[in-house]
């Protein structure tokens, strides 16, 4: 199984797509400010998620996986200040795919947690 089967994955990939479209809706002076950082910090949630599944370690994929799950509430941060600048983001559909993804994120780290504590007993 490879990180590309796992629904948190492909879910953050759906996020992306959604963002870049979000995106495309806000000013033009928001290319380097608001835009940019929002792009980076939706790729950065599967990118994390792949990175952490591709190490040897469960431990590495573990922090890999909390660096996704930084990610994701700097990208709800971010498309909330973007709500009260009034860039269009009222509708909730895309709050809600976060916490999805979070609620993901966190169980597949309890997981994991779970499954390095049974690796670590005698």
């Amino acid at each position: 199984m490879t990180h590309k089967d796992l629904d948190v994955w492909k879910k953050s990939i759906d996020l992306v797509v959604l963002v870049y479209k979000i995106c495309e809706k806000f000013p033009k002076h928001e290319k380097y400010g608001l835009i940019s950082q929002l792009q980076r910090a939706a790729v950065s949630v599967p990118s994390n998620i792949a990175e952490g599944a591709g190490r040897n370690s469960t431990k590495e994929y573990i922090r890999f996986l909390s660096i996704a799950q930084g990610s994701l509430s700097e990208l709800e941060t971010q498309l909330i200040i973007a709500d009260k600048l009034g860039y269009g983001i009222s509708h909730q559909a895309i709050f809600v795919e976060i916490e999805n993804i979070n609620k993901m994120l966190y169980r597949l780290r309890e997981a994991l947690k779970k499954k390095l504590s049974e690796e670590v007993k005698p």
